[in-house]
């Protein structure tokens, strides 16, 4: 009964998916669906919170394009800030991280990236979060800090290109890994979180071919359930309703939503809450057991141990530790694929300018600003000051057509390559390519139809390199379950 019921919820939500051209699937001849590449049975997404390339692997040294070093050995590396001397890179004295800074706003980071020469992240804090620290942008962190993550990027395939989808914060670019548009999202309100793009997401192509999927996440089912029982007008009423509670008295921090479980960032119905949602403990027990799902996404409990500030970025890297080891030294370690990677950069420095992309779709960037003018009237009447605070954090061009800011990344499989640097171009439709090539999928929008995989980081035509597991550095700090 309940796939009866996903389907029919499918079928209302998506208009063009199935509707295939000519030539797009990765091999026309042969029919939707197919396995192309039987090697990997797993496919397993960890995304993680709000770090750049940079700020984590900028001092990895020998391996991927972190700082440019000084004959010292220190980072070549300085932001200009208002009033005062430049800020050089610095190494940060605490894995706590600051509160509510860096920001990582839709102007933020555009700002940040300052038409190209990455020269914004002291000025940004400046202009858009004065009462804090500027300073905090341009921190990183070392092998010293994060030993298992640096063991990690020193063992697999690093992937020192693998840009986040949109120069924007998490709930755009988590967007993108699920449906290769953010559908005119630019910030973190639950206010926009009840459209559908036309072709679905990547779950609704899953779903069609009959291939297993799960979002493993660490929100209680009931919850999850009651929400969904007030039906679809129900969930946007409530979704709305949360958005405009949020702004009395003041604002919060919107460049941070209530993340719950990726696959929610688009609307889902009943019953994929009920077939295709399962606690982290029962991921564990799957990747222990060899009975993970064909696809899955990780998610990290985002209050505690997902590293967005003001955490302390060790206890993501246990969970994170704990999820990679469990998979590695689980019964279906040999025919997997592990991909841990971050949502956005989190507001921290990359050196690095994010190329042109290919615009998703012809959908722009909209907020509660481009509502029409008679209704920002009225919203004004009452909430005059927030308004003017969406109004700084949502500001910049509402084209999706340039990558954002490096993030790190690791490809993780017993076909990985020994001593590979992946430096190709990635961004988090690359995993929606990956998954396309494998069931010989059709794309979903311009921008996966585009994308480049990361399958050169695995040799899948020799014996598996890493079919015994590698040791790697303990976390920092053991995984405690919370």
């Amino acid at each position: 009964m309940l796939d009866r019921l996903e389907h029919r919820e499918i079928d209302r939500r998506t208009r063009r998916m199935g509707v295939l051209r000519p030539g797009t699937l990765p091999q026309p001849d042969r029919p939707a669906g197919t396995d192309l590449i039987p090697q990997i049975k797993h496919i397993v997404v960890l995304m993680m919170e709000n770090h750049s390339y940079d700020s984590y692997f900028g001092m990895l040294t020998g391996r991927g394009a972190g700082f440019p070093l000084r004959p010292d050995g220190t980072p070549d590396i300085a932001n200009p800030r208002r009033g005062g001397d430049p800020v050089r890179a610095y190494h940060q004295k605490s894995t706590v991280q600051a509160e509510q800074v860096p920001t990582q706003s839709w102007h933020a980071s555009y700002l940040q990236r300052g038409g190209g020469a990455c020269d914004g992240f002291v000025t940004s804090t400046q202009a858009l979060a004065p009462k804090r620290d500027p300073t905090v942008p341009m921190g990183y962190w070392t092998g010293q800090d994060l030993p298992f993550y640096y063991g990690l990027a020193r063992t697999f395939p690093l992937a020192d290109h693998w840009f986040c989808s949109c120069l924007g914060p998490t709930f755009p670019n988590r967007r993108f890994l699920i449906a290769g548009t953010a559908h005119g999202l630019v910030d973190d309100l639950p206010f926009d979180l009840v459209d559908y793009p036309p072709a679905g997401t990547i779950f609704d192509m899953l779903t069609k071919h009959g291939i297993s999927w799960v979002n493993y996440h660490h929100v209680s089912k009931a919850r999850i359930v009651l929400k969904r029982l007030l039906g679809g007008h129900g969930l946007v009423a409530a979704r709305r309703f949360v958005a405009l509670g949020r702004w009395f008295p003041p604002l919060l921090n919107l460049e941070r939503g209530n993340k719950s479980f990726t696959a929610g960032l688009y609307p889902l119905g009943l019953a994929r809450c009920l077939l295709h949602l399962r606690t982290s403990d029962q991921f564990f027990a799957d990747a222990d057991n060899g009975t993970l799902p064909s696809f899955s996404i990780v998610d990290p409990d985002f209050g505690s141990f997902s590293e967005e500030n003001p955490q302390d970025i060790q206890l993501g890297e246990s969970f994170a530790a704990e999820v990679i080891n469990r998979v590695m030294h689980g019964k279906g370690w040999k025919d997997t694929l592990l991909i841990w990677v971050y949502d956005e950069h989190g507001g921290y420095y990359d050196h690095v300018d994010p190329p042109a992309a290919p615009p998703p779709d012809d959908v722009e960037g909209r907020s509660l600003l481009t509502l029409p003018g008679w209704v920002q009237a009225c919203l004004r009447t009452v909430l005059k000051g927030p308004l003017a605070q969406l109004a700084q954090a949502d500001a910049g061009p509402r084209r999706y057509d340039r990558y954002g800011f490096r993030v790190p990344a690791v490809i993780v499989s017993p076909y990985a390559r020994p001593d590979y640097v992946c430096s190709q171009v990635l961004d988090h439709t690359s995993v929606l390519k990956l998954i396309e090539q494998k069931w010989n999928l059709p794309p979903l929008t311009d921008r996966d139809a585009a994308a480049a995989s990361p399958l050169d980081a695995l040799d899948l035509a020799s014996p598996p390199a890493f079919l015994a597991p590698p040791d790697l550095p303990p976390p920092a700090v053991p995984w405690r379950p919370q």
